[in-house]
């Protein structure tokens, strides 16, 4: 079983599930003097599974997520940590 630092409830085509978060990691801008532009300004890298409502996994549901579902679940994530 995966070890999730949260969870966080979710919908995709008007099923809730739950997003089992495996990793994250914000990075502020740091100016230009950082050693790289994506510290320059900033970025975040997460991880993430699609969970059904009991915590398992569910690539039933994943089949039916668009690229839309994708960018609000990563905003959802950004919004929980934030």
């Amino acid at each position: 079983m995966t070890a999730y630092i949260d969870t966080i409830e979710f919908r995709i085509s008007g099923i809730p599930c739950l997003i089992g978060i495996t990793h994250y990691h914000s990075q502020k801008p740091m100016g230009k003097y950082a050693d790289s532009d994506w510290d320059c300004y900033g970025y975040t890298d997460c991880e993430w599974e699609v969970l059904d409502r009991k915590g398992y996994k569910a690539a039933w549901l994943v089949k039916k997520m668009t690229a839309r579902d994708e960018d609000a679940i990563i905003e959802a994530i950004n919004k929980h940590f934030n």
